[in-house]
């Protein structure tokens, strides 16, 4: 390889980067296992994955996985602690530098679109995060509940509240801060349309039919409850575990806060509410890697076709 730039902010200029994204259950973890660990290390996409003590409900790479391809990006802070999307590219550009540094090839991961997108595009030009602000919108929202957060983001936002879900309270309360500071809606604000850094990544997207992933998707939530979900929540509860921590409003979590608000503690429904909002993600997930134009689609079973389309792109077929 030629040689890498010492300059953070240029870390991936004009070096292979590797996107493989796809929804929920799709089967990135099992591609993730067939490149060769001396050539590729994984950085990973999404927002759950990044929290101590989030492993099964989150669907965390196991350590037996992890030990295999070396993971990036995981673990790396407590789920009481925002992870914004600027800290994912300021992280990603720091494990992408290391790894180019190592002679090897980044591949980022994941099923967070938009981590993909801003960490392709940059960061909109939405005022930064004000923390006095921001600890006033939390407690508004913990004394009159999401559902008026929600409603408020409505009112004042309705394209941003069409794209956020109305349990995504990490988002949702970003939107308010950014209205709350500029008196303008984040959907105002636009996102760059120029890539960063001059990257040329190889984007690869995966998909399958949409019966077999419901089936997997089923069969998932089915596992991760027979793995010991129930006793990870259990712990999670003697951690102090509140339901307004951002790491515990991804699916897989949240369901269990939201039937112990109702007085419910029912493994059948419980696990009914996490297949349904894991399709109903997946389904959002693909409508927003869609806009990615140069993805290339995959099935992941077509293993041998997705490794050959890899080595063309590092012979500089695809860049």
């Amino acid at each position: 390889m030629k040689s890498i730039s010492k300059h953070p902010t240029k870390s991936n200029a004009f070096e292979p980067i590797i996107f493989i994204f796809g929804p929920t259950g799709v089967g990135k973890t099992e591609l993730l296992l067939d490149l060769d660990p001396q050539r590729f290390s994984v950085i990973n996409a999404d927002s759950i994955q990044v929290y101590r003590h989030l492993d099964i409900g989150s669907a965390k790479a196991s350590k037996a996985v992890r030990s295999a391809i070396e993971h990036h990006l995981i673990d790396i802070c407590d789920p009481w602690e925002q992870f914004s999307v600027g800290n994912f590219i300021e992280r990603a550009d720091q494990a992408c530098q290391m790894i180019h540094d190592q002679g090897k090839i980044p591949v980022i991961s994941g099923g967070t679109a938009y981590y993909f997108k801003h960490f392709l595009y940059g960061l909109s030009e939405a005022p930064l995060s004000d923390e006095n602000i921001r600890k006033s919108l939390s407690q508004r929202i913990e004394t009159e509940g999401r559902e008026w957060a929600y409603q408020y983001l409505q009112r004042i936002d309705p394209i941003s509240a069409k794209r956020i879900h109305p349990s995504d309270m990490y988002r949702v309360s970003r939107a308010l801060e950014v209205w709350e500071t500029s008196g303008r809606p984040l959907s105002s604000y636009t996102i760059p349309t120029t890539v960063r850094n001059g990257m040329k990544p190889l984007v690869i997207g995966l998909i399958r039919e949409s019966e077999v992933l419901r089936r997997r998707l089923n069969l998932r939530v089915q596992a991760m409850f027979d793995e010991g979900l129930v006793e990870e929540i259990r712990d999670l509860l003697k951690m102090g575990a509140q339901s307004w921590w951002p790491g515990l409003q991804g699916i897989g979590y949240r369901e269990f806060f939201q039937a112990m608000e109702h007085g419910e503690w029912s493994r059948a429904i419980i696990a009914d509410q996490i297949e349904r909002n894991s399709r109903l993600y997946a389904k959002r997930q693909m409508t927003f890697f869609k806009s990615f134009a140069d993805a290339k689609w995959f099935d992941p079973e077509n293993k041998a076709t997705i490794l050959t389309e890899i080595e063309r792109y590092l012979q500089g077929g695809s860049r």
